[in-house]
């Protein structure tokens, strides 16, 4: 089981600090979430919550991904960064190839792409794209980016013969979120799936569903299951959860410990008991 910090709703001056005691401390990731506003009215409800609000406070701070993961890897030297999740569908594909690509040369290679299609059609109208084609144009968005990630000269898209440098040396994981069967055949398509909060037996339910997919569609090779579990917290627990198909649990540590509205020292605590009441025994 490997085990990734959530920065989710963080102020962000805590951000690098705990970057780097994750590091440190043995964290396989550090999960970056995404929103490019939080509009204050909404009719479109949030799909993770039973009454459809917010998990956030307004002012809720919504760093661009791709700049803090520059800013994150550059304190940092084994930890991998991925998005929980990154929406392509409201930007230009090609802004987002860019954008990903050069964050993954600059860490060397330790950045996975983590994708939506997206929830908030009023953040997809305020961006100029339409909402209900997001899903078609992310599967097309990907298949390019994939182009434009290797070196050479790309011609897909309806575009012209064009390169974009750098290019990264290895190749990007691309993870999908989502609950549906459409997105659980695009996860299988790619290497990963990210998930939100579940119980363990839901979580493992959820794992097998993903496993017989990838055997319908022939897909082969490593396929990490992303999720948080609610009601883990021994060592036990998530070796069970392990044994289900869980591959990473992404988790704030620090509330185990001291709740979810710690200081910055309390965090930094959390992170150091976690891996040794957790990581340090599941390693053995």
């Amino acid at each position: 089981m490997r085990f990734s910090i959530s920065m989710a709703f963080q102020p962000v001056d805590h951000l690098l600090p705990l970057a780097r005691a994750a590091d440190e401390l043995g964290y396989h990731s550090m999960a970056v979430p995404d929103h490019v506003v939080d509009l204050e009215e909404l009719a479109t409800p949030y799909p993770y919550t039973a009454d459809g609000a917010r998990r956030w406070d307004s002012g809720t701070a919504w760093p661009d991904p791709w700049v803090l993961i520059g800013a994150l890897a550059a304190v940092t030297t084994r930890l991998r960064f991925f998005t929980s999740v990154y929406v392509p569908a409201i930007r230009s594909p090609y802004q987002v190839a860019k954008s990903v690509g050069t964050a993954a040369v600059l860490s060397g290679n330790r950045v996975s792409l983590g994708v939506g299609i997206g929830w908030c059609r009023e953040e997809f109208e305020l961006l100029g794209q339409d909402f209900s084609t997001r899903g078609r144009r992310t599967d097309e968005a990907l298949a390019l980016m994939e182009q434009l990630w290797t070196p050479g000269w790309t011609e897909f898209y309806t575009a012209p013969r064009l390169t974009m440098e750098p290019t990264p040396t290895e190749r990007i994981p691309v993870l999908i979120g989502g609950l549906s069967e459409i997105a659980f055949r695009r996860a299988a398509r790619h290497d990963g799936w990210v998930g939100d909060i579940y119980p363990t037996d839901e979580a493992i339910t959820l794992a097998g569903r993903l496993a017989e997919v990838r055997r319908e569609v022939g897909a082969e090779g490593e396929f990490s299951v992303i999720t948080a579990l609610s009601d883990a917290f021994l060592p036990e627990h998530f070796a069970r959860a392990e044994a289900g198909g869980i591959t990473d649990c992404w988790t704030m540590p620090w509330a185990y410990y001291h709740g979810l509205d710690a200081t910055l020292e309390q965090k930094i605590d959390g992170l150091e008991s976690f891996a040794r009441d957790v990581i340090g025994p599941l390693q053995g």
